[in-house]
């Protein structure tokens, strides 16, 4: 397969380290504390935020290693780049790489339909899966636009759901102090009571490590960063760091206003409400609905440029038909790659079972991280093998494959089958495509 022209149009470097810390908390913060703080809190009871300062380190390490190889390699593709470079195999880079992508589009799904679902409540009369066709078109025509247009609508978005956090520790924080934020869940009738000890702190990591997933996304938009060798790493970081401040401060918060089991309990309302019901009763609960669209909506368009990012690198490599690495010369976006995952998306969700792939894809994803950390080490035992501007010891690495491994051991039955028919529907793929070499196959030799 021929190499592409060097004079093709190339996507354009104009995400400072600002708006990629912005895009960093916005993807994070969206994945996770809106759903997870009630079940977080059923199960960890007063001591919820260790759970998520134990996920936050758990996380942090494969998050770590994405830093340093976003220091080294800063390419679209992301983790099918790496995957190439350090085992030189295109079936698994293409696993990879889909398996990535896979996540993403399922995301985008099911944001679009808790999007429709939410809208069509707060407007009435309107058909949610008309409502999901114009959101996605909507995304798409943003996405096409350009990565800066992109990264307004991302902190207009991130600004709207980090504010209704913000919002709820604020109104909040004058009922902090009056528990004990050691004391954990009580026990159902006829168990023991758990103390707060190291198994109780890793099943609660297990439960809220989700809440940090995101943070994989940033390297896809590498090739948009200015200087991504010190940018990338920073920005990484930083993301993680400030979502992690912001969960424990609404963490605390949260049993500091209702007691847990009552968060726990769905049917008296989304934690978030029933928080805001008691430390500020004077808002109206269609406010955190309508923050809801925002969030979801920042979750759906990050997934999105991610994923059409990923889809143009992938093409760069050779593993996907060349026409997805086209970059529109005027607005220096993937064009082709946005237009082909659009219907993708599309169809996803308005035919897909939706929860059950997102729960498939989360452990796929997973399996991405192991591939990563192991990738890692290899590259740095590779004798003159570049090294980055941000490195890290082999102990990060090595730590972020037990974690992964840790969360994969909890994984479902159900998970793991769907995730196999996802897997040999890739394979599937690669044999009928048969993509032999990457066109940067020199770079990763």
């Amino acid at each position: 397969m021929p190499r592409m022209k060097t004079s093709e149009a190339t996507l354009a470097r104009r995400i400072g380290l600002f708006f990629l810390v912005v895009y960093g908390v916005g993807d994070i913060v969206g994945s996770g504390i809106y759903g997870t703080i009630g079940i977080a809190a059923g199960a960890m009871g007063h001591a919820v935020w260790l759970a998520f300062v134990a996920s936050m380190i758990a996380a942090m390490l494969t998050g770590l290693t994405y830093a340093s190889i976003s220091s080294r390699h800063p390419r679209a593709a992301g983790a099918a780049y790496v995957a190439q470079r350090a085992f030189r195999s295109p079936l698994l880079s293409y696993a990879v790489g889909l398996a990535v992508m896979a996540s993403g589009l399922t995301s985008i799904g099911a944001a679009s339909n808790v999007f429709a679902a939410n809208l069509s409540h707060l407007l009435g009369g309107f058909a949610p899966k008309a409502i999901v066709a114009v959101f996605l078109l909507a995304l798409a025509l943003v996405n096409f636009r350009g990565i800066r247009e992109s990264m307004w609508a991302n902190l207009v978005c991130t600004a709207i759901e980090v504010g209704g956090l913000v919002l709820l520790i604020v109104v909040g924080a004058r009922y902090w102090g009056g528990v004990d934020y050691f004391a954990t869940a009580a026990p159902a009738p006829g168990e023991a009571a758990r103390g707060l000890g190291l198994p109780l702190l890793l099943s609660g990591a297990v439960l809220t490590f989700y809440s940090f997933v995101g943070f994989e996304d940033m390297i896809n938009v590498s090739e948009e960063v200015k200087s991504p060798e010190r940018n990338m790493p920073r920005g990484l970081v930083l993301s993680v760091g400030i979502a992690t401040v912001i969960y424990i401060a609404v963490s605390i918060t949260a049993v500091s206003v209702v007691a847990p089991a009552r968060l726990a309990d769905s049917s008296r309302g989304a934690p978030l409400v029933q928080i805001m019901g008691v430390a500020a009763p004077w808002l109206s609960p269609w406010v955190y609905r309508a923050i809801t669209l925002f969030a979801v909506a920042n979750t759906a368009l990050l997934n999105f440029i991610m994923a059409s990012r990923l889809a143009y690198g992938m093409a760069r490599q050779g593993l996907l038909p060349r026409a997805l690495g086209k970059v529109h010369a005027r607005r220096r976006t993937p064009h082709v790659a946005i237009g082909v995952l659009f219907a993708v998306a599309l169809a996803l969700a308005l035919t897909g079972n939706i929860p059950t792939l997102a729960r498939a894809t989360s452990f796929l994803l997973l399996s991405v991280f192991i591939a990563m950390n192991l990738a890692l080490l290899v590259l740095k035992r590779r004798p003159g093998e570049p090294r980055g501007r941000f490195e890290v010891p082999a102990a990060v690495p090595i730590g972020g494959i037990l974690v992964c491994g840790l969360m994969i051991a909890h994984a479902k039955r159900a998970e793991i089958q769907v995730s196999g028919i996802i897997v040999a529907a890739i394979l599937i793929l690669y044999a009928v495509l048969r993509p032999k070499k990457t066109l940067e196959s020199s770079d990763a030799s």
